[in-house]
């Protein structure tokens, strides 16, 4: 899973890179993701949920699909930044969370 997460970061880079994207965009919006730890404030459970939502593939790529269906670059970058998140995450060991504490994930423990 760790490769994989790997992969699907350096393919979102070299997306990225092919469609001549900023690069200082990319770097503001890398970290934007985490953004769903926010629910931890709240409890485990509501936190776990919070934060999958944000590190699953499944928005990103629908943004990836919608822009490439309807030609819009905004959305492209998103879904691209989005899943290069994932997939550095992913590839640190940052699986998708457990209601039980944030450090119990996916790909074990933390």
């Amino acid at each position: 899973m760790r490769l994989e997460g790997l992969v699907v970061f350096l393919l979102a880079l070299v997306f990225y890179n092919v469609n001549e994207f900023s690069w200082v965009l990319f770097i503001i919006l890398l970290f934007l993701p985490d953004v769903g730890m926010i629910g931890y404030a709240i409890n485990n459970t509501v936190g776990a949920y919070i934060y999958n939502v944000f590190h699953t593939y499944t928005i990103p790529l629908l943004l990836v699909a919608v822009s490439t269906l309807l030609k819009i670059e905004v959305l492209l970058l998103i879904g691209l930044v989005w899943s290069a998140h994932i997939g550095m995450d992913r590839a640190l060991g940052y699986g998708l969370k457990y209601s039980t504490e944030f450090k119990d994930t996916h790909l074990g423990r933390l």
